[in-house]
């Protein structure tokens, strides 16, 4: 090996978890901070643990909520049928002109 191009390597490189389990390894660092490890990995444990930086796992969550909500809108064709419905019940008043007398006449539309 050439001297003075590697990196010094430290035997003892102590690893601490967020979850608290520490062990020792070689690296080029001598203390490593992980957020995940063998003691709390879902793959090694089985159990679920989200990890999210971004809160995209609460923003996902917050969209299938929003849309299991949206359940409660009208669709347009719903709202057109009870538009139609309506105006099929009111009664419409037509007046006619005839040569001798005016009249009004209701007209019950089906």
């Amino acid at each position: 090996m050439k001297k003075e191009i590697h990196p010094k390597y430290y035997p003892a490189c102590k690893v601490s978890c967020v979850c608290g389990h520490t062990f020792l390894t070689g690296s080029t660092e001598p203390e490593l901070k992980v957020e995940l490890c063998s003691a709390c990995h879902p793959f090694y444990t089985g159990k679920q643990k989200l990890v999210d930086t971004a809160r995209r796992v609460e923003k996902f969550q917050a969209k299938v909520q929003a849309k299991a909500g949206a359940g409660d809108k009208k669709g347009k064709k719903v709202k057109r049928a009870a538009r139609a419905e309506v105006r099929a019940k009111k009664e419409v008043v037509v007046k006619t002109k005839d040569l001798k007398r005016i009249s009004q006449v209701k007209l019950n539309k089906k």
